[in-house]
């Protein structure tokens, strides 16, 4: 597989940031990196170690295996998905918000890649449109979910108001 060009990084950031609505100087402090090296990364002048690309995934609020697939320093293992691609690309929600969701259904995929390996060849799948499982959320996903919901006398969660 061939590596990226050096400036598809700093592309792949700049526009990330940008989705995002925050400037330079913001996503610089966030990271903890000065303005001109952010700007020489977005610009292709600089290639940023692993460790910096972590800082600002942070800063941007996405993962950082996407920094480092797109700098050529994993392979992506898996084609892109829909969703997430919809999620990072939805302007409407925050850094934080795209965040939590792609947390959840990643943590949704991996509970089904296990479940998935413990069950027979013979197993029929469950359609969207089949009863839950009954079975509680992982406390990662509910953890994840708390600023954002409120648990029901029934143990569902619905979405909180917030009043003006």
């Amino acid at each position: 597989m061939a590596l990226p060009k050096v400036g598809s990084i700093g592309e792949y950031i700049r526009e990330q940031r940008q989705q995002a609505k925050i400037s330079l100087r913001q996503l610089a402090a966030a990271a903890g990196v000065s303005n001109p090296y952010l700007s020489q990364i977005e610009r292709g002048l600089r290639k940023p170690s692993a460790e910096i690309l972590n800082q600002i995934a942070k800063g941007l609020h996405i993962s950082a295996q996407a920094l480092y697939v797109q700098a050529g320093l994993i392979e992506d293992r898996e084609p892109p998905s829909d969703v997430i691609t919809a999620v990072r690309a939805d302007t409407h929600l925050t850094g934080r918000q795209r965040q939590v969701l792609i947390d959840i259904y990643e943590s949704f995929r991996k509970e089904n890649r296990t479940e998935g390996e413990q069950t027979s060849q013979n197993a029929r799948p469950q359609r969207d449109s089949e009863p839950d499982d009954g079975q509680p959320l992982p406390e990662e996903l509910l953890a994840a979910l708390e600023p954002f919901t409120a648990t029901s006398g029934n143990g569902t969660a619905s979405q909180e108001t917030k009043e003006g």
